[in-house]
């Protein structure tokens, strides 16, 4: 992958919530022990992943994957600014053939190797990428566990990051555990109570009600976050969204034609 698309997806904020917010279920907790327990009952591997995706490859990509794997299996155990280097080649070749899951294994196999915020958050973002993708279960719930686990290591390099913690609630909310299914919402709800005026919190949660079409609820934050940052190009875009669910036809064009500046 390249240091573009790394810096692209250090930086991106997963906004992708399907619940409704207004239920009550059990608070959040113990992610860590959760996420272990979770990664021992995993159907799916990166092998399989691998198996599976081959035959979608071109001669030329296989070509290229196997020659950095051949060198990767070559290398001295010592030798590790070289193996990140050939890891990332790896991650970015499976980024770019559209399987973010194999991206993001050997995104986390840097992460592991650097052990630092940046490196466990791109690893989180790679697979977070997979679960807004993927359609099968068993690949969304690969993708979902490992994200979490990455976002976990993240936030514990940088606990008052709460962007770390915005994507790890939004993880919980894509793909809910079975016996928590508001787990993820309910997090964003904590978060919104102790950052009440911070915009990606705020933009998260219009996004969640977006998605369900509670277009006024939306709209309400959506304000609370343009007054906060009136540039903000994600929040300009959203109510674009929220003001056409409402039938506002003319704030709906006024805001559009904001968002499409703001990208410019």
């Amino acid at each position: 992958m390249t240091k573009l698309q790394y810096g692209y997806l250090a930086g991106s904020v997963i906004l992708f919530v399907i619940l409704y917010f207004g239920c009550d279920t059990k608070a959040p907790g113990h992610e860590q022990i959760e996420t272990n327990r979770e990664l021992s009952t995993e159907t799916v591997n990166v092998q399989s992943l691998i198996k599976s995706a081959q035959s979608s490859l071109s001669a030329s990509s296989m070509s290229a994957i196997g020659l950095i794997e051949d060198e990767l299996s070559g290398l001295s155990e010592t030798d590790t600014s070289r193996r990140i280097e050939l890891l990332k080649q790896l991650s970015g070749r499976w980024y770019e053939a559209a399987h973010p899951g194999i991206a993001g294994h050997y995104a986390e196999e840097i992460a592991i190797l650097e052990n630092n915020e940046s490196a466990w958050s791109i690893a989180g973002t790679t697979y977070a990428i997979c679960v807004q993708r993927s359609t099968a279960d068993d690949i969304r719930s690969f993708c979902s566990n490992r994200a979490a686990k990455a976002f976990q290591h993240a936030i514990s390099f940088a606990p008052d990051n709460v962007s770390h913690q915005v994507n790890l609630a939004l993880t919980y909310t894509e793909n809910p555990p079975a016996d928590e299914p508001m787990k993820g919402i309910l997090m964003l709800r904590d978060l919104q109570t102790k950052f009440p005026e911070n915009v990606t919190i705020l933009n998260s949660l219009a996004n969640l009600a977006l998605k369900t079409n509670q277009f006024d609820r939306a709209l309400q934050r959506l304000k609370q976050a343009e007054a906060l940052e009136p540039d903000n190009p994600a929040t300009l875009c959203m109510l674009a969204k929220a003001y056409e669910g409402m039938g506002d036809q003319k704030n709906a064009a006024l805001y559009q034609q904001k968002c499409d500046r703001s990208k410019q």
